[in-house]
């Protein structure tokens, strides 16, 4: 395997920052070769310096001096603003990008990446969920990969490679089920932001925690999936497994399931879609069978966490639903994160912009920008941020 030159979109995030450590392990087969990060000017300085990439971008315009300086000395090239994402995905200086901007400012660098050929290992859950017909229909008429990084979907991945005509009858994605497993609204309700990103089984960033403890994430994960793999709705099934031991299943029409299961580890999914087709050595943590362990699974409580109902129902209508969905969320999440609404209000937020904005049943990508833009001004007036 020749080396592969990694543009990680998103490098100072959770993602990012453990597909470093997957780089910083194997320079033989990667370098990084593109590094972003919105505000985090800091630690973009120190992995520019680390890692040498030929460039990198703060999306904060008022830091690029900052980071400018700091790299003065090096060969680096260092850019600036939204517009700027977009244009360094549209370099030929790297092999294949790592999508791993939080929310919906992850959507037009992965386009661009994909418009100029680049294979896509995909963490942005969110450009899925947004666009995901157009973004697959690009991806499959350039005849590139999107190689999942979630790790339940990269379980679907790898239970599908072999079985490229074997008819799937269904997809049990897992849920471990947040901090607040088995908790009722007359406790959810006093739910305050630091118990909210208290997450029993995976270290992740804060956007995502919250969407964890909502079930938001899952919700979100289902409508990826129906892209990533071509399913209708119908097909996808969500199990709650408090253990986050079975990363997700494949169930096939003859009735037999596969299962991919390990200890709950970001960098796994991480290194194999960078290594496709490649597995890889690595000094991860082993599940060990030996020790006592139960593997429960139960089905989730909808009723109480109603955001995975409401992402069921924007799957099921399609369109530019799950676009305000995912609109409207992160909105509510933001504002949540900042203490200015409570823990059962974001669902609130979240359902009142799906009745508010118009469908439309078949959107154009600008429809869909035009969709995410009123979806968060009408979410952010119900908050009055």
């Amino acid at each position: 395997m020749s080396q592969k030159r990694i543009a990680i979109f998103g490098s100072t995030g959770s993602i990012g920052t453990q597909a470093l450590e997957v780089i910083a392990a194997n320079p033989d087969m990667f370098t990084a070769e593109v590094l972003t990060a919105q505000t985090n000017d800091a630690l973009l300085i120190k992995q520019a310096l680390q890692f040498n990439p030929n460039t990198v971008v703060i999306g904060d315009e008022k830091k690029y001096l900052i980071v400018k300086e700091a790299l003065s000395h090096t060969q680096t090239k260092v850019f600036a603003g939204e517009k700027a994402l977009e244009e360094v995905a549209c370099l030929d200086c790297y092999d294949m990008m790592l999508a791993a901007i939080v929310g919906y400012a992850g959507l037009k660098p992965t386009l661009c990446a994909i418009e100029l050929g680049k294979p896509i290992a995909l963490a942005n859950k969110e450009t899925l969920v947004v666009a995901g017909d157009i973004i697959m229909r690009k991806a499959m008429e350039k005849r590139i990969p999107v190689i999942p990084v979630d790790s339940e979907h990269s379980a679907i991945f790898q239970c599908l490679v072999g079985e490229g005509r074997n008819k799937i009858e269904r997809i049990i994605l897992t849920a471990s089920g947040g901090p607040f497993l088995g908790k009722k609204p007359n406790f959810l309700v006093n739910v305050k932001k630091d118990h909210a990103l208290q997450h029993p089984n995976w270290s992740m960033g804060a956007k995502i925690t919250i969407d964890s403890a909502t079930l938001m994430n899952k919700g979100l994960e289902m409508i990826e999936a129906k892209w990533l793999f071509n399913l209708t709705h119908e097909q996808i099934q969500v199990v709650v497994h408090p253990q986050s031991i079975i990363h997700s299943m494949v169930q096939f029409d003859d009735g037999s399931i596969k299962a991919q299961m390990g200890l709950p580890d970001m960098k796994l999914p991480i290194q194999y879609a960078m290594a496709f087709p490649q597995r890889i050595l690595n000094n991860f943590p082993r599940y060990d069978f030996k020790k006592p362990n139960t593997l429960s699974f139960e089905e989730p409580d909808i009723k109480t966490f109603r955001n995975l109902a409401l992402a069921m129902e924007a799957m099921r209508q399609g369109g530019n639903m799950p676009c305000i969905l995912n609109a409207a969320n992160e909105i509510a999440v933001y504002a949540f994160l900042k203490n200015r609404i409570g823990f059962l209000d974001m669902t609130e937020v979240v359902e009142q912009t799906m009745t508010k904005i118009p469908f439309i049943e078949t959107p154009t990508l600008e429809e869909y920008f035009e969709t995410d833009g009123e979806a968060r001004n009408f979410a952010a007036s119900l908050i009055h941020m």
